[in-house]
């Protein structure tokens, strides 16, 4: 008997004696994106690589093409991927094998705890931000532009563009220079995103926000936070992180409604 057909049976309030029901398993489209993730760690794959299709990794790892390409979504929005359209899915960067998926029950957003983790973004990206004007490299700053125009030539690919925004911002943090920092920012941003584009997972509707018509509302929410890096001006930069926060508390809460 499937939950579904309990809960009609009139079966769903059951006493677990004291003990918390069991959490679902993880949807196998996740369990595949994990394992891709191996693959690109353990076959050693450069940046720039291009994967196998989906067609052959469905097959290599016994999954249907839909599930492979969900899993490929959900790797974009780590930033480890991204999908060229008529081209296949490459590696953007290496994933870093220390991070796995601790803590990950502890950042799943839910109703009780999704505001907590905007703020905690909020936080750790204005600490990283901080300590990026501290310590004002030309080297850093060049890599924040770089990864600001990544984004703007990934304009009208929802695939590319997420995968983009995701590096942006954890290159933003890792000009703090703090290895853990940039770690846990990731780990509270994918946690985020993966709740916020789930719709796009599972069914590659586009949100409205990512339309090609919001190009330059995207962009103007991401462009002043380098300018304000190469001006090292602190307000400014705080102000246009904020900014960038509130408008994807708001993608989040209409997510949720």
């Amino acid at each position: 008997m499937t939950r579904d057909q309990g809960a009609a049976a009139g079966t769903s309030d059951v006493d677990f004696g004291g003990l918390e029901p069991v959490a679902p398993p993880p949807r196998l489209s996740d369990t595949i994106a994990e394992r891709i993730r191996d693959f690109i760690v353990g076959q050693n794959l450069e940046e720039g690589t291009r994967l196998p299709s989906e067609r052959a990794l469905a097959e290599r790892f016994g999954a249907s093409r839909p599930t492979v390409s969900q899993a490929i979504k959900t790797l974009s929005l780590m930033g480890l991927v991204e999908s060229r359209r008529g081209s296949g899915a490459y590696v953007l960067r290496r994933p870093d094998k220390a991070l796995g998926t601790q803590g990950q029950s502890l950042l799943s957003p839910t109703a009780d705890n999704l505001e907590h983790l905007v703020e905690l973004r909020l936080w750790l990206e204005s600490l990283g931000v901080q300590r990026a004007i501290e310590q004002g490299t030309e080297a850093g700053l060049k890599q924040a532009r770089s990864a600001l125009a990544r984004l703007s030539d990934s304009v009208g690919e929802t695939s590319t563009w997420i995968a983009a925004d995701t590096v942006f911002h954890a290159t933003v943090v890792d000009l703090a220079g703090n290895p853990l920092l940039t770690a846990l920012y990731e780990q509270v941003h994918t946690s985020l995103l993966e709740y916020e584009y789930q719709h796009w997972v599972e069914s590659d509707r586009v949100p409205r926000w990512l339309a090609p018509d919001e190009a330059d509302s995207q962009m103007a929410l991401h462009a002043p936070i380098v300018e304000a890096l190469e001006r090292a001006d602190l307000d400014a930069a705080m102000a246009a992180v904020r900014r960038h926060n509130d408008v994807m508390r708001e993608h989040l809460l209409s997510r949720e409604a």
